[in-house]
């Protein structure tokens, strides 16, 4: 199987330019914001627009939860795509999806500015302020699995190549443009506002774990990194002469996790002990 990816910022354009990038290159299907599409139908998955929050929707999109994973791998053993396309917003984030879904490295990177205008990522960017999101798809096909969110269709404008092709080309027998049918959805999570987490309300969720562990001495030192896939945390700290290192580390790292987990709802990459020293006392 070769593996394609269309790369570009969040609201670029990559949802509306997708269909001419697999025509241009033979590719059979299509993942994009948790769905495995092929020939406008939804092959499985679960849309991250249908998430009530941003956060929940970026671990939708990278698969982050093993079951829809499981259920997306399985349908694509089944299909046997000799190619497909995956979207995402960076590099890092293409590597996250191959690697939650078992694909092959990526064969072919194809960038968004390559093949969309700057007047056209404009466009795009304009839409997703406007709350506004694409998905590949024909709106009755997304109503089927989002039936309450606002809904509406629209046809391939963004590429070239669909501005050069003739109006009449194509038609099914319904009479619509069924190979360039797309829809726009306005999800959840654009209606209810931003929300920001600041490194220092993760430092003190860190910080509070340590103080519940008498194991530790309480000045330690705490390093939080925030990036679109989650957070990484990295902590130096002296321990109390005596205590195994191993699993008062272990029960400090799971406790963490799961108050983050519970209360911010942001996936930890990472949490990096150091130990400096030995307390007694």
């Amino acid at each position: 199987m070769e593996v394609y990816a269309l790369i570009g910022a969040s609201g670029t354009g990559k949802s509306h330019n997708a269909n001419s990038v697999m025509e241009q290159y033979h590719i059979e299907m299509m993942i994009d914001d948790g769905l495995l599409i092929k020939d406008g139908k939804k092959m499985a998955g679960t849309s991250a627009k249908a998430e009530e929050t941003t956060v929940a929707a970026v671990k939708r999109a990278i698969f982050h939860d093993p079951i829809h994973a499981s259920q997306v791998r399985e349908r694509i053993a089944q299909l046997e795509p000799k190619k497909i396309l995956i979207l995402g917003t960076s590099e890092r984030m293409i590597d996250r999806i191959t690697e939650a879904l078992g694909l092959p490295q990526v064969k072919y990177k194809i960038f968004i500015q390559d093949i969309a205008t700057p007047e056209q990522i404009e466009l795009a960017q304009t839409m997703r302020r406007e709350g506004k999101h694409v998905i590949p798809l024909p709106s009755i096909e997304v109503k089927k699995d989002i039936p309450n969110y606002w809904i509406d269709s629209i046809f391939g404008f963004m590429t070239k190549k669909n501005k050069d092709k003739d109006k009449e080309k194509d038609k099914d027998k319904s009479g619509s443009m069924a190979a360039d049918d797309k829809c726009i959805v306005r999800p959840r999570f654009s209606q209810l506002g931003r929300l920001t987490i600041a490194e220092n309300a993760i430092e003190q969720i860190v910080r509070y774990n340590l103080l519940q562990q008498e194991e530790f001495d309480r000045g330690a030192k705490i390093q939080v990194d925030m990036s679109d896939f989650g957070v990484s945390i990295y902590c130096e700290m002296k321990i109390r002469f005596g205590i195994p290192m191993q699993s008062a580390i272990e029960q400090f790292q799971i406790h963490t996790i799961q108050d983050l987990d519970k209360m911010t709802n942001l996936t930890v990459q990472r949490i990096d002990v150091r130990i400096t020293g030995i307390t007694v006392g």
